[in-house]
């Protein structure tokens, strides 16, 4: 069956980051396109492309550590 509306996709997942006090640290916004970052107080993203994002995550320098699951 086929609806007159649909629902479009959305364009970007959002996450809001609060500290332990419930205060905002910053808005995460992660698109196919790449990954913004807002910190509190502010009015623009920080922006990189998922190209760039993956060559700093996984640079030692870094230290990130993988998931164990």
């Amino acid at each position: 069956m086929q609806y007159k509306n649909s629902f479009g996709a959305p364009q970007f997942i959002q996450e809001t980051i609060l500290d332990e006090k419930g205060q905002l640290i910053g808005t995460l916004r992660i698109k196919p396109s790449g990954v913004s970052w807002k910190p509190s107080n502010q009015h623009r993203f920080y922006t990189v492309s998922l190209d760039q994002f993956r060559a700093w995550i996984t640079d030692p320098q870094t230290k990130a550590t993988r998931t164990t699951s």
